[in-house]
């Protein structure tokens, strides 16, 4: 269950810090937009920024005694 205790200035900080970069990247692409519809996008690029995370994670295959021998 979620920590319903209040959020100290740090943590809020924290977030920010992470939050607006990522704001203003998807704004900086779309100038005109309304604040919600920059909300909206920012939502469907961080799913396909996992999606795309998770591609890349399925293509690095095997790894340590499980890789392939290319010279075989």
């Amino acid at each position: 269950m979620a920590d319903k205790n209040p959020l100290s200035v740090e943590e809020v900080a924290a977030a920010c810090d992470i939050f607006f970069p990522l704001m203003s990247e998807v704004r900086s692409r779309m100038p005109e937009a309304e604040i919600e519809d920059v909300l909206k996008v920012m939502e469907n690029v961080a799913k396909l920024a996992h999606h795309l995370r998770q591609t890349k994670k399925a293509e690095t295959g095997p790894f340590g005694f499980n890789k392939e021998n290319v010279n075989a």
